[in-house]
This record gives structure tokens, C-alpha cells and sequence, in this order.
């Protein structure tokens, strides 16, 4: 098993850097396939050496080699977390078809993450492709009880179109169209749960920027990476801390 797991983060690195390319180009109305990737400050096409995930950034040093110019962090970040991701899901959620809807979910959301954190955006383009590969997938591994995805959708889509109005569009239309297609992935309690931790480390994050003046309140900040935080969380562990709490109020 051991080599069945390296074979899955080897290969989810390569996904990682697709996703890299996906997320930085669709936003732009560029293609995916040409032309091939370049130094942004030069333009050189990169070579097979220059394009290894996560390795090629660390023997660079993080620099271009004709150039110098500095390469993003980002990219080696995705490649790395789509890697660990995607291989520890199965230690976590066992080997299941499940497994299929969970790595579909984390490269959705590492694609959005780049496009996010790069342009402030969530492309219509990427959230309908995977509403169609969710739909499908839903229909063939239901949730229990089947119909909980669409009450997951409507409950995640009535509640932050009523919190964006009440704050004046402080949620973005994107946030609310990915989380009603969460709430298809994960169920009404999957999704209010992602939908409080996400919340929580956005809060968290933001405070804590403001105390140390990193943040300047009238600024947006992405919010695609908490969301990505917090349904991995919801995803891994939603029973866990769902029963905890409930045993919690029982007890009080």
C-alpha cells in the first residue's frame, strides 16, 4: 500500500499543477491546453525540467533560470496540497466510491483557491462543470437520504443570499453559488457546518490581521481559502464533531 500511496501523491502533484494552470487561465478566457507555460516577467517557454511539480520550485530556488525573476509560492503550495489532499483522503475516509466525490471536491476547490487568492474571482465557468460532474455523481452515490443534497443546496443558498442582503453584498455571488453546490456535495448538515467553520477562520484571520495593521477592514480578502478549510474540515470529520457537540448540549 505504501507504493499505492506514493502513486497518488505523485500523481495528484501533476493534478496540482493542472489546477495551477486552470485557475490562473479560465479567469482570463485563455485556454488550458496552449500555448505552453512561460516566465511571466520573460516569456520564455519553460522546459520539461523547469515544469516538475513542487521539485523544480525548490532547485530554482524559487527563480526563474534565465531571468532571476521570483517564481509565486503559489504554485508549489497547490501542487503540495492537492498532493497531501488527495492521498491522505482515503486513510481518512477508507477506500469507497465516496472517495471519487471527495477528490472532485478538493480539485474544485484548489482551483478556486487560485482563482481567488490571484484575481478575487470564482469563474461561472469552473462552477458549472463540476455542478454537472456533482450531479452525476450524487445520482449514483446519494447521499442518506438522497434527497438531503437538495435541501443541502436550498438551505446554503436561501441562507447566504439573506446575508448578503442583510450586509449589503458583504458575501459575493460566487461564495453563495459554491456553497449551494456544496451543500450538494455534503448534505444540509455538511455545509452549515463548512459554512460556520469557514466563518470562523475568516473572523479569526481577519481580527487578527487588523490587530497587527497587516489589514485594512475596507479591503476585501479572498475567502475561497477558508472555505477550502473549512469543508475539508466538514468533509473529514462532520460526524465526529457533530455528535460531540450534540452529546455536549446533553450534557448542559
Amino acid at each position: 500500500m505504501v507504493y499505492v500511496y506514493l502513486y497518488i501523491f505523485l500523481l495528484s502533484l501533476i493534478l496540482g499543477s493542472f489546477f495551477n494552470v486552470i485557475g490562473l487561465r479560465v479567469p482570463k478566457g485563455e485556454s488550458i491546453v496552449a500555448p505552453r507555460s512561460a516566465c511571466l516577467n520573460c516569456k520564455r517557454q519553460l522546459t520539461s525540467l523547469e515544469l516538475i511539480p513542487v521539485f523544480s520550485f525548490i532547485i530554482q530556488g524559487g527563480k526563474c533560470r534565465k531571468c532571476k525573476s521570483s517564481i509565486s509560492p503559489l504554485y508549489p503550495f497547490v501542487e503540495l496540497m492537492t498532493a497531501i489532499l488527495i492521498t491522505i483522503s482515503p486513510l481518512i475516509l477508507g477506500w469507497s466510491m465516496e472517495l471519487l466525490v471527495c477528490w472532485t471536491m478538493i480539485s474544485m476547490l484548489m482551483i478556486l483557491f487560485v482563482s481567488d487568492i490571484t484575481f478575487m474571482l470564482i469563474p461561472n465557468k469552473v462552477l458549472l462543470f463540476f455542478t454537472i460532474v456533482f450531479v452525476i455523481e450524487r445520482i449514483f452515490l446519494p447521499l442518506t437520504p438522497w434527497w438531503d443534497a437538495i435541501i443541502g443546496a436550498l438551505i446554503s443558498f436561501c441562507l447566504l443570499s439573506l446575508i448578503s442582503i442583510i450586509s449589503r453584498g458583504g458575501i459575493g455571488g460566487g461564495d453563495i453559488k459554491l456553497f449551494s453546490l456544496l451543500g450538494v456535495v455534503l448534505g444540509s448538515k455538511g455545509v452549515l457546518l463548512a459554512f460556520f467553520c469557514s466563518t470562523l477562520f475568516g473572523a479569526l484571520y481577519g481580527l487578527l490581521g487588523m490587530l497587527l495593521s497587516r489589514l485594512n477592514r475596507k479591503i476585501p480578502i479572498p475567502f475561497v481559502p477558508f472555505i477550502l478549510l473549512g469543508t475539508i474540515i466538514s468533509y473529514y470529520f462532520s460526524e465526529i464533531i457533530i455528535s460531540w457537540y450534540v452529546n455536549k448540549m446533553i450534557v448542559i
